[in-house]
């Protein structure tokens, strides 16, 4: 019989899973994998979220007539032994852009040409693949939004991919695994995250899109909390950001803030040291070292209103409103001077939606090293908190 390794990654669903509805329209067994990789140090909060993704995911398997098989290793090592065990005759894997990310298909490519093993790359991370929108006038990608974003809207999506309503079972001999032996310990850092998994992103999703028309009215509501807190399941691909941007209703202004998504993987994709060095040319980088600042900022104690309550909120949901980050990213390197990538770093540690791409993008742009067309622009913690919460309601819900 045909068979096929579908390893995913950080597309952890069902729906729109390009992949997964090419196998089943294709194969007659197909083995859905995933690899959890002990060389990766998952910070606390996204190892937990990642475990509630698997187990639901793993449901959703299950009820299509399939199972999740779960390794730990080398992703690479363990899809090719995988592959072989179940004489598949190729490998599905969605197509991704970190450092990481581009390594690993780069090894997975070599070691399945080695044994003659198809291996096949499908989208999905994003809206639109990050190689699809260049610039006309040269250049490998855009290196200004507002160009790439008119670029981006001008070019044609793919169509989503159907659902399957029943997945290939698993060959003879290869059993499901439960994640939460590979996962095992894993738990919170902060007190009060959101559930991960495709079900609860739909959930959130659906819930959310009446709101759709109102967002480019409320979205920087800070009080209001009226933004759909997708960014965790895109991270981990819970949800198609394809779907979201194609949803009956959804606003224009909410398909833009997809759009810079996209934007900053395209970024990655091509200047891989996006999370380590400076991506404007000639930027100038002379920061304090102050630790007693830093940890100030960390615990939400600086003393500046909007500062503490949006650093304390992160410490609290593992995520951050939009407004709150910048204010409080630009606080710490423009007022402050303190390196972008200890605030980065901070980010990553704590946040759920923390990818690469979009984490050191915008913490780069902030920095004014970044993708900025005005590198010196500030966000005043009193101006934002005069426009966004002039009667206090968010500051006073995370400071008390």
């Amino acid at each position: 019989m045909k068979t096929v390794v579908v390893l995913f990654t950080r597309d952890l669903r069902v729906h729109d899973q390009p992949a997964l509805a090419a196998a089943c329209a294709a194969y007659e067994r197909v083995v859905p994998l995933f690899v959890v990789d002990p060389s990766l140090a998952v910070p606390d909060n996204r190892r937990r979220f990642l475990l509630e993704c698997l187990l639901d995911l793993r449901e959703n398997l299950r009820g299509r007539g399939s199972d999740l098989v779960v390794r730990t290793g080398d992703p690479v090592t363990q899809a090719v032994r995988l592959a072989k065990q179940v004489g598949a005759a190729g490998i599905g894997l969605t197509e991704d852009y970190g450092p990481y990310a581009l390594r690993r298909q780069d090894r997975l490519a070599r070691a399945c040409e080695r044994e003659r093993i198809a291996l096949k790359l499908f989208p999905g991370v994003t809206v639109v693949p990050a190689r699809e929108v260049v610039p006309t006038t040269g250049g490998d990608h855009y290196k200004v939004f507002t160009p790439y974003y008119r670029a981006w809207q001008g070019h044609r999506w793919r169509s989503p991919a159907p659902t399957p309503r029943t997945v290939p079972p698993l060959p003879d001999g290869v059993l499901g695994s439960d994640p939460r032996r590979a996962l095992a310990g894993a738990k919170s850092e902060s007190p009060g995250p959101m559930t991960g998994g495709e079900t609860e992103a739909l959930r959130r999703f659906k819930a959310w899109l009446p709101q759709a028309p109102q967002y480019a009215d409320r979205h920087d509501d800070m009080a209001g909390d009226a933004t759909s807190r997708m960014s965790p399941y895109l991270h981990f691909g819970c949800v198609s950001p394809l779907r979201l941007a194609t949803a009956a209703g959804v606003a224009d202004a909410y398909v833009r803030q997809l759009c810079w998504r996209d934007f900053y993987t395209q970024v990655l994709a091509c200047f891989p040291k996006l999370g380590t060095e400076a991506y404007r040319a000639g930027a100038q980088e002379q920061w304090h070292d102050d630790a007693d600042a830093l940890a100030a900022w960390q615990a939400g104690r600086t003393g500046v209103p909007l500062v503490d309550a949006g650093m304390r909120q992160l410490a609290a949901e593992g995520w951050m409103h939009n407004r709150a980050r910048l204010v409080t990213a630009s606080y710490l390197t423009k007022t402050l001077g303190l390196d972008w990538r200890e605030g980065a770093a901070w980010y990553a540690r704590l946040l759920l939606d923390a990818d690469v791409a979009n984490n050191y993008g915008n913490w780069q742009w902030v920095a004014g090293t970044g993708t900025d067309t005005k590198p010196y622009r500030r966000f005043s913690p009193q101006r934002q908190t005069e426009r966004h919460d002039p009667e206090g309601i968010y500051i006073k819900r995370w400071t008390g």
